[in-house]
């Protein structure tokens, strides 16, 4: 039961963001490819990550505002958006079937979406039920926004001139943004602050909505 709340958020917004991409549809292979990897390859990434920068940069001091900050934007944000990253510009962006600016979203959310599923279900699998049903409502829609902001830009980039400076900007926006919701959770100690968590959580949605929106009305297969 804990194992298929862990599960289900993760199915609902894949099948949401497959929904959306209403003009010409990836291919079902390739998308479980993706979440694989985010599954699988980018949790790898990660850890190896994890282990040098603890190394590198040990961070000892749980009741420092600023080590927190620290670890938020420069640890935790970075390496877990870095390790989606890679897959998104070196496995999916240059395929033949990436071929419009949407693409870019439906990718970077399948490879999010294959990271927080093996994210969620360790949690869960510790913490029960009822971290299942906050997670719901929490990380598993920040990991999708932070790959929607993520796989806009990446979208434009594969069809512009700046492919490079595109690429950087949604990988910088997606740590942005995960690096603001964990900064507010890390420094719980502070009372009431965690509300920063929600508010950053509920700008990443509306900017989603926005992004989603705009490459449907630039898609060229709209008229097709």
């Amino acid at each position: 039961m804990n194992l298929l709340l862990a599960v289900a958020p993760i199915l609902i917004i894949i099948i949401y963001i497959y929904c959306k991409d209403k003009y010409e549809k990836e291919p079902k292979g390739l998308l479980l490819l993706c979440f694989l990897f985010g599954a699988i390859v980018s949790i790898i990434i990660t850890t190896i990550l994890y282990l040098g920068f603890d190394i590198l940069l040990p961070l000892k001091d749980d009741f420092s505002v600023w080590q927190q900050f620290v670890k938020a934007f420069f640890v935790v944000a970075l390496i877990e958006e870095f390790s989606k990253y890679v897959i998104v510009r070196y496995f999916a962006q240059p395929k033949y079937e990436f071929n419009e600016p949407f693409d870019g979203i439906v990718y970077a959310v399948m490879v999010s979406m294959g990271f927080a599923a093996t994210e969620n279900v360790f949690y869960v699998l510790e913490g029960g039920a009822q971290v299942a049903v906050l997670r719901a409502f929490t990380a598993v829609p920040a990991h999708a926004t932070f790959g929607i902001l993520m796989g806009y830009f990446m979208g434009k980039a594969k069809f512009s001139s700046n492919r490079i400076k595109l690429n950087l900007y949604g990988l910088a926006l997606a740590i942005l943004f995960h690096g603001a919701y964990d900064f507010f959770l890390f420094i719980d100690f502070i009372p009431g602050i965690w509300i920063g968590a929600f508010v950053s959580l509920i700008i990443g949605i509306v900017l989603s909505r926005k992004a989603i929106a705009k490459h449907q009305e630039r898609s060229q297969f709209k008229s097709l």
